[in-house]
């Protein structure tokens, strides 16, 4: 046996056993990143579903209720066709809008001009329910992201959260108090 031939036996019983622990190892990886919660990069971080003082339906209080997205990411994502909806079926639609990476976007309800940090929803009456809803997060191909359910009649446990089809209990109470009327 040559020389040549024996180096390239041994190179390809090398590649092979690469192959092998690669294929082996590449499994392992996988299972390892499955088994951590998953975060996708852009998240409900926040809502606030009962304004402070008076639900008076001024301009001032439907800005006050609001839910609130950041990209944990390093890059800009892309929310043109994104959706916020509430358990009724109210939704907001973005329009355009870029979220830059490690940047946090308010949803607001009423009236107002849109910005970097704040978009309106242009409404006259209130969208989020004080003593249940939830705040549903989908992406411009209609599939869910993150969500965030707050109130004691579903399970007697307080605010949920879910994401991307994970689920664990959150124990933040967003906002306070209990409007005096039904919403609209």
């Amino acid at each position: 046996m040559s020389v040549s031939s024996s180096v390239r036996r041994l190179t390809a019983a090398a590649g092979v056993a690469a192959a092998v622990v690669g294929a082996v190892t590449l499994p392992a990886a996988a299972a390892d990143h499955h088994g951590r919660q998953y975060r996708p990069a852009v998240y409900i971080s926040d809502v606030q579903y009962d304004s402070p003082g008076r639900d008076d339906r001024s301009n001032r209080s439907l800005n006050a209720e609001w839910v609130e997205l950041t990209n944990d990411s390093r890059r800009a994502v892309n929310l043109d066709g994104w959706t916020v909806s509430d358990e009724d079926g109210h939704t907001y639609t973005f329009d355009h809008y870029r979220l830059n990476g490690r940047a946090t976007v308010r949803i607001h309800t009423g009236i107002g001009r849109d910005n970097r940090t704040d978009v309106y929803q242009d409404r006259r009456a209130y969208v989020w329910d004080n003593y249940s809803d939830t705040a549903t997060l989908r992406n411009d191909r209609d599939r869910f992201v993150d969500e965030v359910s707050w109130g004691y009649d579903r399970d007697h446990r307080g605010d949920d959260r879910h994401r991307g089809g994970d689920h664990r209990g959150d124990d933040r109470r967003h906002g306070g108090g209990h409007r005096d009327g039904h919403r609209d």
